[in-house]
């Protein structure tokens, strides 16, 4: 099995068995109605992502250090950087299909241990699977942990992919899709299993330019209805701001956070403002942060 593949069902159904879990838990005691509504509101108040002191080390390859960040319910946060700045593993951390060294993450106040469903991972590659059709495809991880017959489970998946436009696409198969379709399916797959935050790993890095810019369009639509917790990575800075509340600047290797930038663009953002003198300073700003890193970065692949 291809590992992209595993991942989508690793998270899945680890994930709709940890709520499987949680649930029969709270059927064995009874608990004062006061004290829920007290954990509920200390949970809205509290960050949605929690990652203190976090580092990564690969044998004598250091390729995180001492990430420290908190992340707020709703927020759109992409993190941009040179290659090899760590990124990708930063964001397989948060998904748990990658060890921390040192440090913890904290979703919700729990520990990240491993894969979970309350985390959709939106792969640089589609992986959908050519035998199958759109909707196989966007319901997989529902139907590797048994949910594929429950009512609910097939309604929202059938909800999500109207809702990345696939709407009358149903039916057909990858190949009869161009790179853009590909990729709403599989944004739909991420979001059938309903996840709490949604990461993404440079999910346009494939596509032409028109059919880049369009899909941003598309994914600021789809945020805004929903508004999930999203962490994206990107190498397009006009990428980042375009999407993002805060863009994190992270720096060469060993991977650092250089800067929180918060972008106070107003929303929803049409594709216009990237023409507009305040968008322009914002990217200026962020690659004035990184231009040496990335300069020196070309440098060592090309030795």
């Amino acid at each position: 099995m291809p590992e992209l593949f595993a991942g989508v069902v690793v998270l899945a159904v680890a994930g709709i068995a940890h709520r499987r879990r949680a649930s029969a838990g709270s059927k064995a005691r009874l608990v004062p109605w006061t004290r829920i509504a007290h954990a509920t509101e200390a949970r809205s108040m509290a960050p949605k992502l929690e990652i203190s002191h976090l580092g990564k080390t690969f044998d004598d390859l250091h390729a995180l250090q001492d990430i420290n960040l908190d992340v707020e319910r709703g927020e759109f946060i992409s993190v941009v950087g040179p290659s090899g700045c760590g990124k990708t593993t930063f964001l397989r951390i948060v998904a748990g299909l990658e060890p921390a060294s040192s440090g913890e993450v904290l979703l919700d106040g729990r520990a990240v241990h491993g894969p979970g469903g309350d985390r959709g991972f939106v792969f640089q590659n589609d992986s959908l699977l050519p035998w199958r059709t759109v909707f196989a495809n966007a319901i997989i991880g529902r139907e590797v942990a048994g949910q594929v017959g429950a009512g609910r489970a097939a309604a929202h998946a059938w909800s999500c992919s109207k809702l990345v436009g696939l709407e009358g696409f149903e039916n057909y198969h990858p190949r009869q899709l161009s790179g853009g379709m590909r990729q709403r399916v599989n944004l739909a797959r991420a979001l059938a299993i309903d996840p709490e935050i949604l990461l993404m790993d440079e999910p346009f890095s494939s596509l032409d330019a028109q059919t880049r810019e369009i899909m941003q369009t598309e994914l600021m639509r789809i945020w805004e209805q929903g508004r999930k917790t999203v962490l994206f990575v990107t190498h397009q800075i006009d990428e980042a701001v375009f999407l993002s509340d805060r863009v994190l600047v992270f720096a060469r290797r060993p991977g650092r956070l250089l800067e929180s930038v918060a972008i106070e663009l107003p929303r929803p953002r049409a594709l216009a403002i990237k023409r507009t003198a305040e968008f322009v300073r914002y990217v200026d700003h962020i690659w004035r942060l990184i231009e040496d890193d990335v300069r020196a970065s070309v440098i060592e692949e090309k030795v």
